[in-house]
């Protein structure tokens, strides 16, 4: 008879670390991440985009329908005026960030519906966050292109260090993409991308268009930023999206052009390191 009372030791360089001494831990988890997929573009919608109805969604549709021959797609829906009210009613009733989150992070799904609804003779589905996780790769191997929520799912686990939920939608989308080493991310808003002010706020006629800058310029610059001051901190800690641009998604060809690598908008550098 085998003899079944024999120990299987398994080496691991970790297995005698503490995890919590980057130190001890750098050897092995100081090395460079792989790149999922390499191939992906990821484009973030903004909310603002969503709020105004036919006029804007629907030539950003055809837009986005004309570059599936081109590019496969992660298409990451942010949340608009319907979450500033549910906010505003959650504060009222004195509801914690962690219910905020995911009341929120229901209207960027409801937005993502309605785009994966406009593609869906392109072969275009919504997908929700676990399928995104473990699924996306064969997705986009049936179709061009997948819809899904740009909010991270932290809901119950977000930071409780603010009322209003820190990791939004911009936060989220530059997870999904650097954690799946993508070939870049294109944030699409209402404006031409970041101003030393905001341009539609009362000192707009003073606002000057930054078209290059980095996390670290624009964590000092005093103003209105059209994405998640949150974002300035995962940018710190990229592995694989070297810059992000973002663009103005009212004006038809700019998502096309920052995904051929032209200079359509403003063009933020991150923390990742070259290869």
């Amino acid at each position: 008879m085998a003899d079944t009372n024999q120990i299987k030791h398994v080496a691991s360089p970790l297995a005698r670390q503490t995890l919590l001494d980057s130190d001890l831990t750098r050897p092995v988890a100081g090395n460079r991440p792989i790149k999922l997929l390499p191939w992906l573009q990821v484009i973030k919608i903004g909310g603002r985009i969503m709020d105004r109805g036919h006029e804007a969604i629907l030539p950003l549709v055809d837009e986005l329908r004309a570059l599936l021959p081109e590019h496969r797609l992660l298409i990451l829906t942010g949340a608009g005026i319907r979450a500033r009210h549910l906010y505003s009613v959650g504060l009222d009733l004195g509801l914690p960030v962690g219910s905020l989150a995911p009341l929120a992070a229901s209207e960027a799904g409801q937005n993502g519906h309605i785009l994966a609804s406009l593609l869906a003779p392109e072969g275009v589905s919504y997908v929700e966050h676990p399928t995104i996780a473990s699924q996306l790769a064969i997705h986009l191997t049936a179709a061009r292109a997948v819809v899904g929520s740009a909010f991270p799912p932290y809901h119950h686990h977000e930071f409780p260090t603010s009322r209003i939920p820190l990791h939004r939608a911009d936060t989220g989308a530059f997870l999904l993409a650097d954690a799946l080493g993508a070939a870049g991310l294109t944030i699409v808003e209402d404006v031409d991308g970041v101003h030393t002010t905001d341009p539609n706020g009362v000192d707009g006629k003073k606002a000057e268009l930054l078209k290059e800058t980095s996390f670290a310029e624009l964590a000092k610059l005093k103003g209105t930023l059209p994405f998640d001051p949150a974002l300035l901190e995962v940018m710190a800690n990229a592995r694989h999206i070297a810059h992000v641009q973002i663009v103005n998604g009212l004006v038809p060809g700019r998502i096309a052009a920052a995904l051929r690598g032209q200079h359509v908008g403003s063009i933020i550098h991150t923390g990742a390191r070259p290869a």
